[in-house]
């Protein structure tokens, strides 16, 4: 799927495209007599980085918003690449047995899921499976923290993530789901062929139901005194112990 243009709207989600990721934004529309100090902050970012603005009355702006609360400014946005539950049986066949699916819960921070994004680039990963509902999806944060990950990982949003797992399963993925009450350790897992690693989100982990659709639960070992990692910490470890049964097995 290509990229597509879209309009954002609202003050903050207008303020982090123009700031983090200017190069993706084609023209912001502010609202004409606006008084706002953050309007004025956006018009003046914007102009610095050579992004077209227009003044233009509150009608404009509804009818681009579609409905957002636009607080009086609006962008159009290259969105992210983003795919769905459709395409990822062609990017697993491709993958030619060696398919390597990282599968995010309901990350809620834009920071954790662009570092989650970094990693499995680096990792070389087939696809990134986030929920459509319920988690953070690829915004102008992302694309920033994940350095251009966001744009090389192939993102596919699942309406529904239970199904999307059966889906993998039809196809000889095995479902791996890290959870820290779990008693087998992540490193006894076999990982060298078709796999999907599952993690859960920062408040809960993983939910009840993805919990009953992965082929087994394993932990990463802590001897230390903390008891659980950060998602994208943990996704790095996950991912680069697959690599490294890749690359020695």
């Amino acid at each position: 799927m290509s990229k597509q243009t879209s309009w954002i709207a609202g003050i903050n989600a207008v303020a982090a495209a123009v700031e983090h990721d200017a190069g993706n934004v084609r023209e912001v529309l502010l609202e004409a007599g606006a008084k706002n100090p953050r309007i004025a902050e956006i018009e003046s970012a914007a102009r610095r980085r050579d992004i077209d603005v227009r003044r233009v009355n509150q009608q404009a702006l509804d009818g681009v918003a579609g409905g957002l609360r636009h607080q009086g400014v609006a962008a159009r946005y290259i969105a992210a690449r983003t795919w769905d539950e459709h395409d990822l049986a062609a990017m697993v066949e491709a993958a030619g047995g060696k398919a390597l699916v990282l599968v995010l819960d309901g990350v809620q921070d834009p920071h954790n899921l662009g570092a989650c994004l970094r990693s499995a680039a680096a990792a070389g990963a087939t696809a990134v499976v986030i929920p459509k509902d319920k988690a953070v999806q690829v915004n102008a944060t992302v694309r920033k923290t994940s350095a251009g990950a966001a744009d090389t990982v192939p993102v596919v949003r699942a309406t529904n993530l239970s199904r999307t797992l059966r889906e993998l399963q039809k196809q000889g993925v095995w479902i791996h789901g890290l959870a820290g009450d779990a008693e087998t350790s992540m490193y006894s897992l076999d990982l060298r062929g078709n796999v999907a690693l599952v993690l859960g989100g920062e408040a809960d982990g993983l939910r009840r139901l993805t919990r009953e659709h992965c082929d087994s639960l394993a932990r990463i070992p802590m001897p230390g005194e903390f008891e659980s990692l950060n998602v994208s910490v943990a996704t790095g470890i996950a991912l680069f112990e697959a690599v490294r049964q890749r690359l020695t097995g």
